[in-house]
């Protein structure tokens, strides 16, 4: 990284390489050094952390690809030139960005009790039944993020986390090796999902 860009984790492997970034005021984040003019009406009205973050993963990018834009095909953002496949998180202080050989999907979740509201959204009660008491907030952060990072592979075709995205029973002390899939009547395509914990956030890579 740059001199005033200092890296807050690291989780490249053989295919793929998986920066993470937290925000310090000292950085400059130019908008007009660092923002693609095809985003500019996308961010418009941003609020001023989203745009930070944005900007974040514009900086990364910068670092890892000189003169690559991240463009965006309905929503789902690829590189250009598309060399290689892309995929990016942030969670406001952290921006992460992953590029691969293979479709990658990463997802950055900080730990609420939120969570609980919406579990019925987006797991069966077959994805419930394995949690631990006392705690469902971690289990269902972690299957959420999961599950976002699926999408991020699949993303025009299977839309709904409840419907097409399973996660496998688990446990914290393996993290490493999640099984999960995506599917419907006719299709399933399997991953392993490799988690991991820094401050108060579930950082999710699922690989192709």
């Amino acid at each position: 990284m740059t001199k005033n860009m200092p890296l807050y984790r690291d989780f490249s492997d053989d295919n793929a390489t998986i920066l993470v970034w937290k925000y310090d005021e000292a950085e400059n984040l130019d908008p007009d050094e660092l923002l693609e003019p095809e985003n500019a009406e996308k961010v418009k009205d941003y609020h001023p952390k989203k745009l930070l973050e944005v900007l974040m993963v514009r900086k990364l990018l910068q670092v890892l690809k000189p003169g690559a834009k991240i463009l965006y095909r309905e929503r789902e953002p690829f590189l250009s030139p598309k060399d290689a496949e892309i995929s990016i998180t942030h969670s406001f202080p952290f921006a992460a960005i992953a590029i691969s050989k293979n479709k990658i999907g990463i997802d950055l979740e900080r730990f609420t009790s939120k969570i609980l509201r919406v579990v019925d959204k987006f797991t069966y009660e077959n994805e419930r039944d394995f949690i631990p008491a006392g705690q469902a907030e971690t289990y269902y952060t972690i299957i959420w993020s999961v599950k976002e990072s699926m999408y991020k592979i699949h993303h025009s075709k299977y839309w709904s986390l409840k419907k097409n995205y399973e996660v496998r029973p688990f446990q914290l002390k393996h993290l490493h090796q999640i099984r999960c899939r995506v599917y419907d009547e006719v299709f399933s395509d399997e991953f392993k999902a490799r988690v991991e914990f820094f401050d108060d956030y579930c950082f999710t890579i699922v690989e192709e």
